[in-house]
């Protein structure tokens, strides 16, 4: 039998342990107390300021792209506001949607006036995907991963970021500002805009040739965020402004570079060429006003980011363009008049190298101008007897003949042209009539362009203007000018490409205007790296009277039509008849100074 325990030894041992446990409590109070009184009035400063400090963050304010706008002021280019939505998953994970109630209205979350069912990450994907356009599924997937950040969704218009807003799920959800590169032309000057990189930088065309006045300066805000990363009123401590990129206008007219393009595709599937490309130049001022060719290829695209415009790097042989050169530097040297007489045979024989023409004919006897008017290569051997190998290279480096336009387009190729005391015994002669030497389309046009300036060489612009982010507006510096034909020797070469351009003015002229142009066609190494393609051209300056154009054509391998006047001269005509109409140029007064082109 247990002994029973006395009443007061039970009094005595609850009142023990309830000693015990007040002691117990009163020590926690009083290091509660403690901690407190340290917190407060020991440390008080220090911890108000540790935890300002984690509220208080440096915000990047991103500057704006400058735009690319024509010379019409057309924009091509732009940056406009765009937004990466940002996800904090672990907060998400513990997410409970608020009821909606009268008491709570304009502070809670519903789906259709419906409450949201489920709460967590499966909550905010389904409360934010209507507004994403996105499968729930997806975007609890992306909310159901440890960390505290991720990308939702890129490139967020403004309307729906402010409906992401308008969802209260501060502390949840957030937007990052960013921007989106846009393309207004399509495939016109593809590749000549080239495009921007992830970070918004240019990479290629003329995204990255101005990619300095291009780039703003980036600002700050250091100020005390919200729960939900938004600004505390009256907190900011320090603040830079954000400095916008320039704007920069080109001298490219838009609607002249559309046509040109249309132009170009339509010739290249008439003739079945290969490919087509043209340059526009206004021949006073050097200013490109188009340059196209028929790759279909969209500005900010992989593929503009890619490969440079065709215009920029292919390089060819101008073929029978070039003796407009040579008759040029003959008259500049003094060394034949265009009424000089040459008694042509369809080839001839100098020092065991034959050279033909592209007919066969029996003598014919014509002047120097003749000569250029049916393009015989055989002529212009003859002619060039006192025309040496030092004057040739001297005249085709003086109209900038293997040497960069001087535009600074990335990928530009130069083309070549070697040293005279390199040339061997074929290469001195072949240069007379275009061959031996290479050319990009903007070098040939600009060649042309120097004889219808009256001899003198103009820098090749692309940048009309740059305007800042304060409305500064300015022009780039360009060179001087360089003379390199008397003007008397320039009038005498445009009479005779007057002469030549009548030659295919049924294919190649334009009612109402005179024209002084050359026709060229040579052979290219192919696929195969044989001589096995030909390039058609023409380089035309209208009016010839009174120069204001010089339009150059390239076509490659054209497969009907063949020589450069029958292929290239059509779409030369449909480019001309549209700069006449659209800049309303006066027609020409008939011609009444032909040179005599037979004797």
């Amino acid at each position: 039998m247990r002994p029973r325990t006395s009443r007061p030894a039970t009094i005595r041992g609850f009142a023990s342990k309830c000693l015990s446990i007040g002691i117990i409590l009163a020590l926690v109070a009083v290091l509660c107390i403690g901690q407190l009184i340290s917190i407060q009035l020991l440390n008080g400063k220090s911890t108000a300021e540790a935890a300002t400090a984690s509220r208080t963050l440096p915000v990047k304010i991103s500057a704006k792209r400058g735009d690319i706008l024509d010379a019409n002021g057309t924009v091509l280019a732009q940056s406009v506001e765009r937004y990466s939505i940002i996800g904090d998953p672990e907060a998400s994970q513990g997410f409970r949607p608020t009821t909606c109630s009268a008491a709570t209205r304009g502070n809670c979350h519903e789906i259709d006036g419906k409450p949201v069912g489920t709460t967590g990450a499966a909550a905010v994907a389904r409360l934010l995907a209507p507004v994403l356009g996105m499968d729930a599924m997806e975007l609890g997937a992306k909310l159901s991963v440890p960390g505290r950040y991720a990308v939702l969704k890129k490139d967020v218009t403004p309307e729906v970021k402010r409906r992401i807003d308008a969802l209260n799920l501060g502390g949840y959800v957030y937007a990052e500002l960013s921007s989106d590169r846009l393309y207004s032309n399509g495939t016109t000057i593809g590749s000549l805009l080239g495009g921007v990189d992830a970070n918004g930088m240019g990479v290629a065309g003329l995204e990255q040739m101005q990619n300095k006045v291009l780039t703003g300066t980036d600002g700050y805000k250091v100020y005390q965020q919200g729960g939900g990363g938004e600004e505390i009123p009256g907190t900011v401590t320090e603040s830079k402004p954000a400095v916008d990129g320039g704007n920069v206008q080109l001298t490219i007219d838009g609607d002249v570079d559309w046509y040109v393009k249309k132009v170009l595709a339509e010739g290249k599937q008439q003739y079945q060429a290969d490919w087509a490309l043209a340059v526009v130049q206004d021949v006073q001022s050097g200013q490109i006003l188009a340059m196209d060719d028929t790759d279909e290829i969209q500005a900010g695209s992989g593929d503009a980011k890619m490969n440079v415009a065709r215009v920029v790097k292919e390089t060819f042989e101008p073929g029978s363009i070039g003796k407009a050169f040579s008759v040029a530097g003959m008259l500049q040297s003094g060394g034949h008049q265009l009424t000089d007489r040459f008694t042509v045979p369809d080839h001839i024989d100098k020092n065991g190298q034959v050279f033909h023409d592209a007919t066969t004919h029996g003598d014919e006897h014509w002047t120097l101008a003749g000569i250029l008017q049916e393009s015989s290569n055989v002529g212009m051997v003859m002619a060039g007897a006192g025309y040496d190998s030092q004057e040739r290279h001297e005249f085709l480096s003086k109209f900038g003949i293997g040497q960069n336009s001087g535009l600074g387009l990335p990928g530009e190729s130069t083309g070549s042209l070697s040293d005279y005391q390199n040339w061997d015994g074929r290469t001195k002669d072949t240069v007379l009539f275009g061959q031996g030497y290479s050319v990009n389309a903007l070098q040939l046009s600009n060649a042309v362009a120097t004889i219808g300036n009256k001899g003198v060489r103009q820098q090749q612009s692309i940048i009309k203007s740059i305007t800042d982010a304060d409305g500064h507006r300015s022009e780039p510096a360009k060179p001087a000018p360089t003379r390199v034909l008397d003007e008397q020797v320039a009038a005498q070469t445009l009479n005779a490409m007057e002469s030549s351009a009548d030659h295919y003015s049924r294919f190649a002229g334009v009612d109402g205007y005179r024209i002084a142009a050359k026709s060229g066609t040579a052979e290219v190494p192919g696929a195969d790296g044989k001589l096995s393609s030909i390039i058609s051209d023409w380089s035309g300056i209208i009016p010839a009277d009174n120069p204001r154009f010089v339009i150059t054509v390239v076509m490659k391998d054209p497969s009907v039509g063949g020589f450069g006047g029958l292929t290239a001269g059509p779409v030369f005509k449909r480019i001309g008849e549209f700069l006449m109409q659209k800049y309303q140029i006066p027609t020409s007064a008939p011609r009444t100074d032909a040179i005599a082109v037979q004797w």
